[in-house]
């Protein structure tokens, strides 16, 4: 099998980058890519059953994973939420899934956004970590227009191994992830 060609890009150029940027010791010290969540909840639907399953096949679809379902873990009478009821999809995606999805989202997807000037920086927890939102899944070259029954909204979230903000950045922007510029304040 052969190696993806986002992950030949990592061991070859992002590695050297982040290592005489922070001046890492140790090359364990250097932040890597773990894994990549894609979840999405159908919480507001009237059919919610029908609308996760949906979303099951859109997940699939985009991620080439079958996605786990999450159920409610108690009832919330104000939502019309029961407890073990079906709410929505998650899949996670490590090693060659995981890159290869990378690639295709940087590369094809994310400018398939419409009015793309680049993802938002900000959305980062505080440890390294990633998070955006996707309000519709056309832009997903895997998906055919015609076939879509609803609109499906994601969450994908990079997780990484970096300790901090910076850190995790400068990896997501070295792999190529296409960050909107920061206005500099004058």
């Amino acid at each position: 099998m052969s190696i993806p060609t986002l992950l030949q890009h990592y061991r070859e150029k992002v590695v050297p980058a982040l290592q005489t940027k922070h001046a890492y010791q140790n090359v364990h010290q250097i932040p890597r890519l773990e894994k990549i969540v894609v979840t999405s909840c159908m919480g507001k639907q009237n059919d919610r059953k029908q609308a996760v399953d949906d979303a099951v096949q859109e997940i699939a679809k985009i991620t080439g994973q079958k996605p786990a379902k999450t159920y409610a873990r108690k009832s919330v009478a104000n939502f019309k939420v029961r407890e073990g009821e079906v709410l929505g999809a998650r899949v996670t995606l490590r090693g060659t899934r995981m890159w290869e999805f990378l690639d295709r989202f940087i590369n094809i997807t994310a400018p398939n956004i419409r009015d793309f000037r680049g993802l938002p920086s900000k959305s980062f927890d505080g440890r390294g970590n990633y998070a955006l939102g996707i309000s519709d899944q056309s832009i997903f070259p895997e998906i055919e227009l015609d076939q879509i029954k609803r609109q499906i909204g994601f969450d994908i979230i990079f997780v990484t191994s970096a300790t901090t903000d910076e850190e995790g950045r400068d990896l997501l922007r070295e792999l190529g992830v296409p960050f909107r510029e920061q206005k500099k304040k004058a």
